[in-house]
């Protein structure tokens, strides 16, 4: 199979952390007869640096022609740093979300054997944790109206959803539930905002076309607490834009470290694939970044874009055999012997 691939390396480690996912990619293709056709572009600091715009429109034409889209992550403390920055990396992920149509987060968590100790959390709390949200990612409060008014002194951010983006959103859900578990939960705030009781009441609606599907509704705030409570009580949760960035993050320590978790952002022209961490620009040029999470999503890639299962359940067979051995980065070492992320790509590759 020919797989064309786009390729968004960002900022910060994103560059570090994608070429190792490209050498263990280009392994499996070659194990399993596949070519892969890599096309770079610029999103992030990166394009705002070299084009003045964080998700350019070649950029663009790169991935929606593309079969799928493997990211890195992007951000800078130049940007951070600086409240009155009219472009911001971050505005090209919120572009590119849109244009492309990116409008379900598949957040998995789940907990590696070998580290169920470098969890903050207690061991009999989060074994056998597998767990996934899905994130409304084109809606809500971060694509609403926002503002300024009264000479500056007030600002807004709308939450809009529409019936429609809810279903859609729903409807992943209740397909994932049903080749998992069958428990769906419906994470909201309906006791207080009218967007929450428009999710409440949607959900509902279609319980009737997945009557298999044990459907719970829970405020957010109470799976917040859940969460690092019994977190092996869920098994598929969907929720609205802010409240899913909130809590996906959350979920991300069980693991023990967020440069474990992949993801995947599903949608109608074309799919993504990023680590759930972000640019940390303190580690970037170093050669110590974790690749781990990038090179899992690259695995979600070969199985959620291509169907190609048995490659991606190889890249999951030799990272758990990374971390059993403990050919890892200094994240994860424990004051043993660490790797660089280079090495650690490259032990990878060549154990496929």
């Amino acid at each position: 199979m020919k797989l064309n691939i786009a390729l968004l390396a960002g900022d910060g480690i994103g560059p570090e952390v994608i070429d190792q996912a490209v050498k263990v990619s280009n392994a499996v293709a070659k194990k399993f007869g596949h070519e892969i056709s890599w096309t770079p572009a610029l999103t992030g600091a990166a394009a705002i640096d070299a084009v003045g715009e964080p998700y350019p429109d070649e950029t663009h034409a790169i991935c929606e022609n593309a079969d799928a889209v493997l990211f890195g992550a992007i951000g800078h403390p130049k940007y951070d740093n600086d409240p009155s920055a009219k472009v911001r990396p971050e505005q090209g992920l919120l572009k590119m979300r849109k244009k492309l149509g990116l409008f379900a987060n598949v957040r998995p968590t789940f907990t590696f054997p070998s580290l169920i100790n470098k969890s903050p959390l207690k061991r009999e709390r989060i074994e056998g944790t597998d767990l996934v949200f899905l994130r409304e990612l084109t809606g809500g409060i971060y694509f609403g109206e926002k503002g300024r008014r009264e000479n500056g002194e007030v600002a807004y951010d709308n939450c809009v959803y529409s019936r429609e983006e809810v279903t859609r959103l729903a409807k992943k859900g209740f397909e994932m539930a049903m080749s998992r578990s069958k428990k769906l939960c419906c994470v909201d705030k309906a006791n207080v905002l009218e967007t929450s009781r428009l999710w409440r009441e949607t959900v509902q609606a279609m319980e009737k076309d997945y009557p298999e599907v044990t459907v719970s509704y829970e405020f957010v705030d109470a799976v917040a607490m859940r969460l690092v409570q019994w977190p092996n009580s869920y098994d598929v949760l969907i929720t609205e834009n802010l409240f899913g960035d909130i809590l996906t993050d959350e979920a991300s320590v069980i693991s023990g470290s967020m440069g474990l978790m992949p993801s995947a952002s599903l949608g109608e022209k074309t799919s993504l694939f990023e680590p759930i961490h972000g640019s940390y620009p303190q580690a970037a040029g170093k050669d110590i970044a974790n690749p781990l999470a990038t090179i899992l999503s690259a695995a979600m890639m070969f199985e959620d874009a291509f169907g190609l299962k048995e490659e991606a359940e190889a890249i999951r067979a030799v990272v758990n055999r990374s971390l059993e051995e403990g050919y890892v980065t200094e994240d994860l070492s424990e004051g043993a012997k660490s790797y660089k992320t280079s090495e650690v790509g490259d032990w990878l590759a060549s154990k496929i």
